[in-house]
Protein backbone atom coordinates (compact mmCIF):
# COMPACT_ATOMS: atom_id res chain seq x y z
CA UNK A 1 0.00 0.00 0.00
CA UNK A 2 1.09 3.22 -0.72
CA UNK A 3 0.70 6.84 0.24
CA UNK A 4 -0.40 9.18 -2.23
CA UNK A 5 1.98 11.57 -3.63
CA UNK A 6 1.89 14.82 -6.47
CA UNK A 7 1.92 13.20 -9.79
CA UNK A 8 5.05 14.58 -12.12
CA UNK A 9 4.55 16.38 -15.29
CA UNK A 10 4.89 14.57 -18.18
CA UNK A 11 8.22 15.04 -19.89
CA UNK A 12 9.32 13.26 -23.10
CA UNK A 13 12.85 14.25 -23.49
CA UNK A 14 13.16 15.01 -27.68
CA UNK A 15 16.50 12.85 -27.82
CA UNK A 16 13.84 10.05 -27.07
CA UNK A 17 11.93 11.14 -30.46
CA UNK A 18 14.50 12.14 -32.73
CA UNK A 19 15.51 8.66 -33.34
CA UNK A 20 12.28 8.15 -34.53
CA UNK A 21 12.06 11.11 -36.35
CA UNK A 22 14.56 10.30 -38.43
CA UNK A 23 13.19 7.17 -39.13
CA UNK A 24 9.81 9.15 -40.23
CA UNK A 25 11.82 11.29 -42.66
CA UNK A 26 13.68 8.26 -44.16
CA UNK A 27 10.06 6.32 -44.64
CA UNK A 28 8.78 9.65 -46.25
CA UNK A 29 6.70 11.42 -43.54
CA UNK A 30 5.42 8.01 -41.70
CA UNK A 31 6.24 5.73 -39.50
CA UNK A 32 6.24 1.75 -40.81
CA UNK A 33 5.88 -1.45 -38.54
CA UNK A 34 9.13 -2.57 -38.11
CA UNK A 35 10.64 -2.22 -34.67
CA UNK A 36 12.83 -0.30 -33.10
CA UNK A 37 11.46 2.68 -34.49
CA UNK A 38 7.56 1.39 -35.73
CA UNK A 39 4.26 3.67 -35.05
CA UNK A 40 3.88 0.89 -32.29
CA UNK A 41 7.13 1.44 -30.12
CA UNK A 42 6.81 4.68 -30.69
CA UNK A 43 3.19 5.24 -28.85
CA UNK A 44 5.01 3.00 -26.05
CA UNK A 45 6.95 5.65 -25.04
CA UNK A 46 4.41 8.05 -23.94
CA UNK A 47 2.59 5.16 -22.11
CA UNK A 48 5.22 4.05 -19.98
CA UNK A 49 5.56 7.33 -19.15
CA UNK A 50 2.33 7.81 -18.09
CA UNK A 51 2.77 4.86 -16.01
CA UNK A 52 5.48 5.95 -14.57
CA UNK A 53 3.79 8.68 -13.40
CA UNK A 54 1.20 7.08 -12.26
CA UNK A 55 3.41 4.72 -10.36
CA UNK A 56 4.75 7.74 -8.59
CA UNK A 57 1.39 9.70 -7.37
CA UNK A 58 0.32 6.01 -6.13
CA UNK A 59 3.37 6.00 -3.89
CA UNK A 60 5.76 3.99 -5.75
CA UNK A 61 4.09 0.95 -6.66
CA UNK A 62 5.18 -1.72 -8.83
CA UNK A 63 4.97 -1.56 -12.71
CA UNK A 64 3.64 -5.02 -14.30
CA UNK A 65 2.89 -6.16 -17.94
CA UNK A 66 -0.46 -7.28 -17.55
CA UNK A 67 -1.50 -10.64 -19.92
CA UNK A 68 -3.60 -9.67 -22.63
CA UNK A 69 -6.84 -11.68 -22.07
CA UNK A 70 -6.88 -11.06 -18.06
CA UNK A 71 -9.69 -9.66 -16.15
CA UNK A 72 -7.12 -8.43 -12.99
CA UNK A 73 -4.13 -7.23 -12.34
CA UNK A 74 -1.30 -9.83 -11.83
CA UNK A 75 -0.31 -8.05 -8.24
CA UNK A 76 -2.37 -7.19 -5.63
CA UNK A 77 -1.45 -3.41 -6.21
CA UNK A 78 0.22 -2.81 -9.22
CA UNK A 79 0.43 -0.25 -12.43
CA UNK A 80 0.21 -2.09 -15.79
CA UNK A 81 1.25 -0.84 -19.02
CA UNK A 82 -0.80 -2.22 -21.93
CA UNK A 83 -2.24 -4.04 -22.97
CA UNK A 84 -4.92 -3.74 -19.85
CA UNK A 85 -8.22 -5.34 -20.62
CA UNK A 86 -11.35 -3.97 -19.44
CA UNK A 87 -14.73 -5.04 -19.67
CA UNK A 88 -16.97 -1.53 -20.06
CA UNK A 89 -20.81 -1.21 -20.71
CA UNK A 90 -20.16 -1.02 -24.18
CA UNK A 91 -17.70 -2.97 -25.48
CA UNK A 92 -14.00 -5.18 -24.49
CA UNK A 93 -11.38 -2.88 -24.46
CA UNK A 94 -7.68 -3.04 -24.25
CA UNK A 95 -6.03 -0.19 -22.91
CA UNK A 96 -2.36 1.01 -22.94
CA UNK A 97 -1.89 2.14 -19.00
CA UNK A 98 -4.40 0.46 -16.13
CA UNK A 99 -4.70 0.51 -12.32
CA UNK A 100 -7.62 -2.19 -11.16
CA UNK A 101 -7.21 -2.76 -7.80
CA UNK A 102 -10.79 -3.14 -7.58
CA UNK A 103 -12.59 -2.65 -10.77
CA UNK A 104 -10.66 0.08 -12.76
CA UNK A 105 -9.74 3.39 -11.64
CA UNK A 106 -7.82 4.44 -14.48
CA UNK A 107 -7.29 3.62 -18.02
CA UNK A 108 -5.33 5.36 -20.62
CA UNK A 109 -4.76 5.32 -24.30
CA UNK A 110 -2.46 7.17 -26.78
CA UNK A 111 -2.88 7.91 -30.02
CA UNK A 112 -0.79 8.71 -32.76
CA UNK A 113 -1.65 9.56 -35.80
CA UNK A 114 1.60 9.52 -38.15
CA UNK A 115 1.65 10.78 -41.67
CA UNK A 116 -0.58 13.68 -43.71
CA UNK A 117 -2.95 10.99 -44.88
CA UNK A 118 -3.61 9.40 -41.92
CA UNK A 119 -4.61 12.99 -40.15
CA UNK A 120 -6.72 13.93 -43.40
CA UNK A 121 -8.83 10.34 -43.60
CA UNK A 122 -8.60 9.39 -40.11
CA UNK A 123 -9.16 12.20 -37.63
CA UNK A 124 -12.59 12.17 -37.09
CA UNK A 125 -12.53 8.19 -36.58
CA UNK A 126 -9.88 8.94 -33.45
CA UNK A 127 -12.13 11.04 -32.03
CA UNK A 128 -15.31 8.67 -32.44
CA UNK A 129 -13.04 6.17 -30.76
CA UNK A 130 -12.27 8.31 -27.89
CA UNK A 131 -15.55 9.06 -26.61
CA UNK A 132 -16.41 5.47 -27.09
CA UNK A 133 -13.40 4.34 -25.16
CA UNK A 134 -14.08 6.84 -22.53
CA UNK A 135 -18.49 5.48 -22.78
CA UNK A 136 -17.37 1.96 -22.22
CA UNK A 137 -15.49 2.38 -19.35
CA UNK A 138 -17.31 5.26 -17.25
CA UNK A 139 -20.74 3.45 -17.91
CA UNK A 140 -20.10 0.79 -15.73
CA UNK A 141 -17.27 2.54 -13.68
CA UNK A 142 -18.32 6.35 -13.23
CA UNK A 143 -15.36 7.04 -10.91
CA UNK A 144 -12.43 5.82 -13.36
CA UNK A 145 -10.19 8.71 -14.46
CA UNK A 146 -10.05 7.87 -18.49
CA UNK A 147 -7.44 10.22 -19.89
CA UNK A 148 -5.79 10.05 -23.65
CA UNK A 149 -2.81 11.88 -25.35
CA UNK A 150 -3.19 12.59 -29.43
CA UNK A 151 0.14 12.74 -30.96
CA UNK A 152 0.32 14.24 -34.28
CA UNK A 153 3.67 15.25 -36.27
CA UNK A 154 3.95 18.96 -36.71
CA UNK A 155 4.33 18.53 -40.95
CA UNK A 156 0.87 16.73 -41.05
CA UNK A 157 -1.22 19.18 -39.47
CA UNK A 158 -2.33 22.66 -40.49
CA UNK A 159 -5.21 24.73 -40.51
CA UNK A 160 -8.25 24.68 -40.28
CA UNK A 161 -7.80 20.67 -39.16
CA UNK A 162 -5.39 21.93 -36.39
CA UNK A 163 -8.29 24.03 -34.80
CA UNK A 164 -11.19 21.36 -35.85
CA UNK A 165 -8.99 19.00 -33.72
CA UNK A 166 -8.22 20.95 -30.57
CA UNK A 167 -12.03 22.11 -30.03
CA UNK A 168 -13.49 19.01 -30.85
CA UNK A 169 -10.68 16.92 -28.10
CA UNK A 170 -11.68 20.31 -25.79
CA UNK A 171 -15.04 19.25 -25.94
CA UNK A 172 -14.20 15.54 -25.05
CA UNK A 173 -12.28 16.74 -22.13
CA UNK A 174 -12.48 17.89 -18.72
CA UNK A 175 -15.27 15.85 -16.92
CA UNK A 176 -14.50 17.06 -13.54
CA UNK A 177 -17.76 15.11 -11.58
CA UNK A 178 -18.38 11.00 -12.10
CA UNK A 179 -22.31 12.36 -12.98
CA UNK A 180 -21.10 14.57 -16.35
CA UNK A 181 -21.31 12.95 -19.45
CA UNK A 182 -20.03 9.55 -19.87
CA UNK A 183 -18.00 9.90 -23.47
CA UNK A 184 -15.64 12.44 -21.94
CA UNK A 185 -12.33 11.83 -20.50
CA UNK A 186 -11.33 13.10 -17.06
CA UNK A 187 -7.61 14.26 -19.18
CA UNK A 188 -6.66 14.31 -22.59
CA UNK A 189 -3.38 15.75 -23.64
CA UNK A 190 -2.26 16.83 -27.65
CA UNK A 191 1.24 16.90 -28.62
CA UNK A 192 2.52 18.24 -31.41
CA UNK A 193 6.25 16.97 -32.39
CA UNK A 194 8.76 17.77 -34.78
CA UNK A 195 10.14 15.00 -36.04
CA UNK A 196 13.65 16.70 -37.15
CA UNK A 197 14.03 18.18 -33.38
CA UNK A 198 11.93 15.47 -31.11
CA UNK A 199 10.28 18.55 -29.70
CA UNK A 200 6.74 18.98 -28.63
CA UNK A 201 5.96 22.53 -30.09
CA UNK A 202 4.93 24.42 -26.81
CA UNK A 203 2.67 26.82 -29.07
CA UNK A 204 0.33 24.52 -29.18
CA UNK A 205 -2.31 24.32 -28.27
CA UNK A 206 -2.56 27.74 -26.79
CA UNK A 207 -1.71 28.54 -22.81
CA UNK A 208 -5.53 28.52 -21.80
CA UNK A 209 -6.12 24.90 -23.30
CA UNK A 210 -7.40 21.88 -21.27
CA UNK A 211 -4.77 19.99 -24.10
CA UNK A 212 -2.03 21.35 -22.83
CA UNK A 213 0.72 18.40 -22.09
CA UNK A 214 1.74 20.35 -18.99
CA UNK A 215 -0.99 20.08 -17.00
CA UNK A 216 -2.25 16.90 -17.74
CA UNK A 217 -0.28 14.95 -14.53
CA UNK A 218 -1.94 17.43 -12.79
CA UNK A 219 -5.83 16.90 -14.08
CA UNK A 220 -5.14 13.52 -13.57
CA UNK A 221 -4.24 13.55 -9.92
CA UNK A 222 -6.58 15.90 -9.18
CA UNK A 223 -9.34 13.66 -10.46
CA UNK A 224 -8.21 11.03 -8.82
CA UNK A 225 -7.41 12.38 -5.58
CA UNK A 226 -10.93 13.62 -5.69
CA UNK A 227 -12.27 10.80 -5.68
CA UNK A 228 -10.04 8.11 -4.06
CA UNK A 229 -8.30 9.39 -1.63
CA UNK A 230 -8.59 8.02 1.54
CA UNK A 231 -9.79 4.85 0.13
CA UNK A 232 -7.97 1.33 0.30
CA UNK A 233 -5.65 0.59 -1.16
CA UNK A 234 -4.15 3.69 -0.21
CA UNK A 235 -2.50 5.15 3.48
CA UNK A 236 -2.65 7.72 5.19
CA UNK A 237 0.85 9.42 6.47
Amino acid sequence: MGVLRDMPSFLIPADELVAFGIAWQQIGGNLGRSNPYSSGAFCELFDRKVGELLSTMLGGIPIVKPNRNALTPSQADCVEVGPVRVIGGVRPQNFDVGYRPDGIRFAFDSKSLNDKDSVGKNWQNMINDLATEATTVHSRFPQAVVAFMVIIPEPCIEEPRLSAIIQTLERLSKRVRPEEAAHRAEAIALAIWNPVTGEINPAIPNVQSPLRIETFSEQIQAAYVSRYKGLPPHTSE
